[in-house]
């Protein structure tokens, strides 16, 4: 008796003095001890989470000679449960079924819930499918299973069938439902689930109250959780915990503020969970004086030894621009975990310091997939997309599987270095691995064959994407738009405005640059009307320049400038900047001066505008205005970005500048070039010199013609890879219209395709024809 009353109290103390009892009746008597002696210490010692201890205890009471009864096995299989000891588990089941136990209802409720608490799931079904009578508790028991191992439709499934058989779910049994419910996002099932709770006369408690909450806010019907919450007469910390760290996943932090003031007038001491959310409303509002608050707090009740709480410090502070004061917490952390490095890996990401970024993932004592995704994609918002394939590379290298958000990532990287050959090996990659491919990569995706000028292949993944969104639908316009595309462009559109997607200020950027491309004003200018006729959207600055585009590369010059004096904001340098390219289109110089006027009283200090006045100076052979601009542009420090182009071959990429002579297969590429210019001059190519923008004589300036980057990259294409295989180029800037027309003619001549992807769209050359039909 005195054993079994040290064992109920349930302390480590108690039980040590239990067991101490034990050892002296043992010395005492000269006597093993009774088999209710040991069940007491196995249920005390499982009851307080000590299972190891409960498992020595059963097999010291086996070594003495002292058999197990139906008490036993229930006590022994929690203690296995609650330390997921599976091995021992198993040994237990089989004591069972050799003792002769199986038909013992308590004993296979037990195994039931250790099989599905320790993830077996399929064992704890196979026990319950053989059991001849069931109560609501081997119901329960697998039904939560179902529930913790993300097998939530299976556990509703379950729960009706239970229903059906005419088993009466108890308050366990529905909160395990309703947290089904939850995970499933399934607002009709819930309710169908909660209609049970008044028709089956279950008694609401607040465990279920809580579930209810919590059900409703996934489901996002948050004024009927709010209103069952303001119901609740007994509000405890748990409830008040659910429906605020809900609010804070949703983005309401403002009413989870009201949740917490409430908290305050009720009288509950707000616990960990109470301040993890808190702390991440003032990261969220940018509030640091809420932050500091909350520090105080955690710092007064001693609970900086939590590491959430002091990687939500970390995280809020990072947030709010205290990078030292995140820094000052990470320090005093006596166990920093992954997650602690990580948060100041990305607060230093987030506020535009990518180099101490770099120097605390390489310093990571050890890294997680979400170190390897956080640093991969600060690469790639930084342009870095060579070094964020090569990170990716490394990231295989040591064996750690990437997921969809790293996918992501390499994609849009992919997509930016137009690296066929990487794309479908990144394609092959996620189906291989069976990465889950959501609507956010396979958006990716499709942007990502668009950008490589693989169009088809882009379309392929489009039409295989269910239940597309906008940014789905916008990648799609946008694979059409660089392939010049523009009919099929707004077929598109039109096809998504029948499938009820509304559009966006984003996709008509794309729709409008896909007219550019295309030649259609008409179009154009009926899209750019609708957008505040129809679809109520006020245009950008960015949809004004889009049109600018499209007017001015179409010659209508004046309406393009009356465009810009009618915008209802002022227009940027990036608007008079289309304007001006426009102007060199047209060589209309008279406009182009008045286009240079309104930069200047912009202050803009964009090299590239300037360049882009030199150049038509030089293309109207206005060398004393050429040289003027070009010193002026000396005197600033700035250099012309000069014309370079990439080509994939064998995986490799391979970089040419234009007139440099530099690659290490230069002698066979110039001997190359000039097969190509004899062979093309033959067919009809005459160089137009009006591209070359220096004052040199007409034998130079065909020498720089023919070093333009593009050729370069051409030739060695053509060396390097065999017969039938496109040649895929990429390059910085736009190609120029003696490239063009080189380009046509060599397709021909060689009959390759010949794919070039300049800083404005693709350009698909077969048989002497391009895709853009000579609109460029």
């Amino acid at each position: 008796k005195l054993i079994s009353t040290c064992t109920a109290l349930g302390t480590f103390e108690s039980l040590v003095y239990a067991k101490n009892i034990l050892n002296q009746f043992r010395y005492d008597n000269q006597n093993d001890g009774t088999l209710f002696m040991y069940n007491s210490l196995i249920r005390g010692y499982s009851s307080i989470g000590l299972g190891k201890e409960a498992i020595r205890v059963y097999l010291e009471m086996l070594s003495l000679g002292i058999s197990p009864d139906k008490y036993t096995f229930p006590y022994l299989l929690s203690a296995c449960t609650k330390i997921s000891a599976t091995a021992e588990g198993f040994q237990v089941h089989g004591s069972v079924i050799k003792m002769g136990f199986q038909g013992d209802m308590f004993i296979l409720n037990s195994l039931i819930h250790f099989y599905a608490e320790c993830g077996e799931i399929v064992m704890g079904q196979k026990v319950f499918d053989e059991m001849i009578d069931r109560n609501v508790v081997s119901w329960t028991s697998l039904i939560c299973g179902y529930a913790r191992s993300g097998l939530a439709k299976e556990a509703v499934e379950l729960f009706f069938e239970m229903v059906e058989e005419g088993t009466r779910p108890n308050s366990v049994t529905m909160v395990c439902v309703i947290s089904a419910c939850a995970k499933l996002r399934d607002l009709e099932l819930g309710e169908r689930v909660r209609g049970y709770i008044s028709s089956l006369g279950v008694k609401v408690n607040t465990l279920m109250v809580n579930s209810l909450v919590d059900m409703y806010m996934k489901c996002g019907a948050f004024d009927t959780a709010k209103r069952l919450f303001d119901e609740c007469e007994q509000k405890n910390l748990v409830v008040c915990n659910t429906i605020m760290s809900n609010y804070v996943h949703s983005g309401m932090v403002r009413e989870a503020l009201f949740i917490l003031e409430e908290m305050l007038r009720q009288r509950l001491v707000p616990d960990r969970v109470s301040i993890l959310s808190t702390i991440s409303v003032s990261a969220q509002l940018g509030s640091i004086f809420l932050g500091k608050c909350c520090h105080a707090y955690v710092l007064r009740n001693g609970l900086e030894g939590w590491d959430s709480i002091s990687n939500a410090l970390i995280d809020m502070y990072m947030k709010c621009g205290k990078q030292e004061v995140a820094f000052a917490v990470f320090h005093r952390m006596a166990n920093k975990t992954v997650v602690s490095w990580n948060s100041v890996m990305a607060g230093y990401i987030r506020n535009g310091d990518l180099s101490s970024a770099w120097e605390v993932f390489n310093n990571m004592p050890e890294s997680d997939l979400v170190s390897w995704n956080t640093i991969i994609s600060a690469l790639v918002q930084e342009s870095m997309f060579e070094q964020a394939i090569e990170l990716f590379r490394t990231m295989q290298n040591k064996g750690i599987k990437a997921d969809r958000v790293t996918m992501v990532s390499i994609a849009s990287a992919c997509g930016y270095l137009g690296a066929l050959d990487l794309a479908k090996w990144i394609h092959a990659y996620i189906k291989m691995n069976k990465i889950p491919c959501d609507i956010r990569l396979s958006t990716a995706l499709v942007d990502m064959f668009a950008r490589c000028g693989d169009p088809s292949t882009a379309m392929k993944i489009f039409n295989n994407i269910e239940n597309r969104d906008v940014s789905a639908w916008t990648a799609a316009i946008g694979a059409m738009a660089m392939e010049g595309n523009g009919n099929q462009a707004i077929e598109l559109f039109n096809k998504m405005l029948r499938q009820g997607v509304k559009p966006d200020g984003v996709v008509f950027v794309g729709l409008l640059t896909a007219c550019s491309h295309g030649g259609l004003v008409e179009q154009g200018r009926d899209i750019f009307k609708s957008m505040t006729s129809v679809h109520k959207i006020s245009p950008q600055i960015v949809h004004y320049g889009c049109m600018v585009d499209l007017l001015g590369r179409a010659g209508f010059l004046e309406e393009a400038l009356d465009l810009i004096k009618l915008m209802p904001m002022e227009p940027n340098d990036v608007i008079w900047g289309s304007l001006l390219a426009a102007c060199r289109m047209h060589r209309n110089l008279d406009m182009a001066g008045y286009a240079t006027e309104r930069m200047k009283e912009l202050a803009s200090d964009r090299t590239g505008i300037q360049v882009l006045l030199s150049n038509i100076y030089a293309s109207a052979g206005k060398w004393t205005d050429v040289a003027k601009v070009r010193r002026q542009l000396k005197e600033k420090g700035a250099r012309k970005v000069p014309g370079s182009s990439s080509i994939e071959v064998n995986g490799q990429i391979h970089e040419f500048t234009s007139g440099d002579e530099s690659h290490p297969e230069m002698m066979h590429i110039a001997a190359m070039l000039d097969e190509m210019h004899c062979r093309v001059e033959a067919a009809g190519h005459a160089p137009d010199l009006s591209n070359v923008l220096l004052n040199v004589d007409e034998e130079e300036k065909e020498y720089v013609l023919s070093r333009h980057s593009e050729k370069l990259a051409i030739a060695f294409g053509l060396i390097s890879t065999d017969q039938g295989t496109p040649i895929r180029v990429v390059k910085n800037l736009r190609i120029c219209s003696d490239c063009h027309s080189f380009a046509k003619l060599v397709s021909k001549t060689y009959n390759r395709e010949i794919i070039v992807r300049d800083n404005n769209r693709f350009h698909f050359f077969q048989r002497g024809v391009c895709s853009c039909n000579d609109y460029w």
